[in-house]
């Protein structure tokens, strides 16, 4: 038998008082709101009744540390899991709204439809459906927890829901430390439910 239901849990707020584009920069921690925040996600999905029997998270530290909580209701070490990394990005390490009113940049811009300024989203659409795949399998019974970052559960989200890749990244429905589900009959993922348990925290950052 495989999983019964597997949960993508987005981060909680980061540490960013420069308010850089952070991507895949290493050191990125999360901040005292940002623990409460994984708490909150941690907590929601225990008071579900649910047994939750694989944990894994990117390898970005702030989801290492959102997966901490969960380490701690559960019992489960997290595993690594590459797949479910955050999407690389020309403008990581940069104040955005700073390098947006740079002329030089906007060459960047041009195919907002691929997007021309980082990974495909098919491309993360591809990764996440694999590693999700591959927890549900590996996982003979109870729940499954990914945590990872916004812009791969939202990919996923509209992947799954047979959507548009191509969307606005400020309208995403993916809150800090939301919880998106999902459940797999045969080989077809639906989404069954999504969660915000933190309070809003600064999202700054994102890519």
């Amino acid at each position: 038998m495989p999983a019964e239901r597997l949960h993508l849990v987005r981060h909680g707020e980061v540490h960013n008082p420069d308010r850089i584009l952070y991507g895949r920069l290493p050191h990125y921690r999360l901040s005292d709101a940002g623990r409460q925040m994984a708490r909150a996600a941690a907590e929601h999905v225990a008071s579900l009744g649910r047994p939750v029997t694989e944990l894994r998270c990117s390898p970005l530290q702030r989801t290492q540390e959102s997966a901490e909580p969960f380490t701690e209701i559960f019992g489960l070490d997290a595993a690594l899991d590459e797949r479910i990394i955050e999407p690389a990005n020309v403008f990581e390490g940069t104040n955005m709204r700073r390098s947006l009113r740079n002329p030089r940049n906007w060459w960047h811009l041009r195919k907002p439809s691929q997007p021309s300024w980082g990974e495909a989203y098919v491309s993360i659409a591809d990764r996440m459906e694999r590693a999700m795949d591959s927890a549900w399998d590996e996982t003979p019974n109870g729940d499954v927890v990914l945590v990872s970052h916004q812009a791969p559960i939202w990919i996923t989200h509209l992947h799954m829901a047979g959507l548009k890749l191509r969307h606005d990244p400020r309208t995403r429905r993916c809150a800090l430390s939301s919880v998106t589900s999902f459940e797999r009959v045969g080989d077809v993922w639906r989404e069954v439910d999504y969660a915000e348990p933190a309070a809003a925290g600064i999202d700054l950052g994102a890519v």
